[in-house]
């Protein structure tokens, strides 16, 4: 009888082949597009499902998409703290990024999933980090009552090294990835609609609050190479992306991260009807990661690790019940504070894939 490992992995490459068969069919032959961002092609701080598609492609096809800074580029260098402010205020209810978009993919339909691969990320040279004055702006920052008075700092980008010095003495390596990257609304999405409409689920949606169609989930892993799975909610999945980061700690604390644009974020969408999700979820070379959001951070941490643990439960590589499930997630779950500025908070909790090792003896 072969070994246990052996017979194991037969089942993965035979359970991978399967799985990946129509998602490399469609990735033969896709063609490759470009996205530039223009005031035509980019909306400041709302999510509209009535926003005609900027772009048309197939599931399997590459997308370059560029970036603005927020507030339709007018975050730039020279800018005052009054300047950030009355932007802030010009937009009531909407989020000071510039989403661009949005692209309709061929063959979504409400209930597939959207699987989106980051190929590469090219930022433009210059960064930005800033928070708002806690005087006017009291609950927007973790410690916003006890910073009164607005910050902010302009900060070129080496982009040679991949660096930013934040003053002499500290540089920070860069690690860009999209602080937004969005699908359709959800209709059902308890959020605010523009200018207060409350009986029409179809309005317009703030780029504040994450939600199941992801949009501004700050989540630090969501890197070139990483991959991003949303349900779909409205027709031709409409992918939208925007508040560009270069760097983010965990809890973006200040409200801000190191703040950019980009030359260019190459995606990749497939279309997955194979697949059901109720959540953003991603993938790295190296981790499943799950997501939980809501205005309590401790409910945003249970939905993070039911998701998890719901994952660990129905994958087949290594069967396990709930149970076991609850208990792997104790003992190997990663589980970060997104960030706490968005009004929902996020928790993402990060499952090493190294755990399985096909049941290999010690």
């Amino acid at each position: 009888m072969p070994h246990r490992s052996i017979l194991f992995t037969i089942f993965i490459t035979a359970f991978a082949l399967a799985a990946s068969s129509a998602v490399q069919a469609q990735q033969k032959g896709g063609k490759h597009h470009t996205l530039a961002a223009t005031l035509e092609t980019v909306q400041w701080g709302w999510l509209d499902p009535n926003e005609p598609p900027k772009l048309k492609v197939n599931s399997g096809d590459t997308v370059s998409i560029e970036t603005m800074m927020h507030a339709h580029d007018k975050v730039k260098p020279g800018i005052t703290m009054d300047e950030i402010v009355a932007l802030r205020k010009a937009n009531p209810g909407g989020g000071p990024h510039s989403m661009t978009g949005p692209i309709y993919v061929e063959g979504a339909e409400p209930g597939d999933v959207l699987e989106v691969r980051i190929r590469r990320i090219v930022p433009k040279p210059f960064a930005v980090n800033f928070n708002l004055p806690g005087k006017d702006f009291p609950t927007i920052g973790a410690l916003a009552p006890e910073m009164p008075d607005g910050f902010v700092r302009f900060i070129p980008l080496d982009m040679k090294k991949r660096t930013a010095e934040f003053k002499p003495g500290i540089t920070l390596d860069l690690q860009p990835f999209p602080g937004t990257l969005a699908v359709g609304i959800d209709p059902n999405d308890p959020s605010p609609r523009k200018g207060g409409v409350k009986d029409n689920p179809m309005a317009p949606v703030s780029t504040l609050r994450p939600w199941k169609n992801g949009s501004n989930m700050d989540i630090n892993e969501l890197q070139a190479g990483s991959t991003i799975f949303f349900p779909v909610f409205l027709k031709g999945g409409l992918i939208w992306t925007g508040d560009s980061h270069c760097r983010q700690g965990n809890g973006e604390v200040n409200l801000t991260a190191l703040e950019c644009s980009y030359k260019e974020i190459r995606i990749q969408p497939i279309v997955r009807k194979d697949l059901k999700v109720e959540w953003p979820r991603a993938e790295t070379k190296t981790h499943w990661i799950f997501v939980g959001l809501d205005e309590d951070l401790n409910k945003a941490m249970v939905n993070a690790v039911r998701e998890s643990v719901n994952w660990l439960a129905s994958q087949q590589m290594v069967p396990m019940d709930r149970y076991e499930a609850y208990s792997l997630v104790s003992m190997v779950g990663d589980c970060r504070v997104s960030q706490v500025v968005d009004v929902r908070k996020g928790v993402h909790c990060m499952i090493p894939k190294s755990i399985f090792t096909g049941g290999k003896k010690s």
